[in-house]
């Protein structure tokens, strides 16, 4: 495959990557912000919740339309991967989202308003959404190896015409 048409092809799967995160990103924030500011939930606990309602979404959004054209190994395996993924993003932005509040809390002297927890939230996002993407692309969701290079893995020799 030549350079332009391999750039188009995955700027088609990062277009549509970025379409299912933005709904799943709409979906864990309005979730976040119910949990913090209208139950009185803890930030990180929040996060988590939040990062796992949204999860639903970005799983069947990515498998059935972002990476439909990939190879379909077994579902189950491919709902462990993509759990594994998701459990090591999850961690990431909360990591994330508490260092930034504490961050944010000592250089104001004060705890944050909604508006810097919010942007902390968005900054942890951002942050996962290019690591989430790698993890989709090539561990999650990933082509078929070629033949030759299959076969080449395993030791066989391919007769040439």
């Amino acid at each position: 495959m030549n350079q332009p048409s391999r750039i188009r092809r995955v700027a088609r799967v990062g277009s549509r990557f970025l379409i299912v995160g933005g709904l799943s990103t709409l979906i864990e924030i309005a979730v976040f912000n119910l949990l913090v500011y209208g139950l009185g939930w803890n930030v990180v606990v929040a996060k988590l919740v939040a990062s796992a309602v949204a999860l639903v979404n970005a799983y069947f959004g990515n498998r059935e339309w972002t990476f439909r054209h990939r190879d379909r190994r077994s579902r189950w395996s491919e709902l462990v991967l993509f759990l594994a993924a998701n459990v090591a993003c999850t961690a990431l932005g909360a990591a994330l989202v508490w260092a930034g509040v504490e961050a944010v809390h000592l250089l104001l002297g004060r705890p944050p308003g909604a508006i810097a927890v919010n942007i902390v939230n968005l900054v942890s996002i951002a942050t996962v959404v290019v690591v989430r993407f790698a993890l989709y692309h090539w561990v999650v969701f990933r082509t078929s190896p070629k033949p030759a290079v299959a076969e080449a893995a395993i030791g066989v020799d391919v007769p040439r015409p």
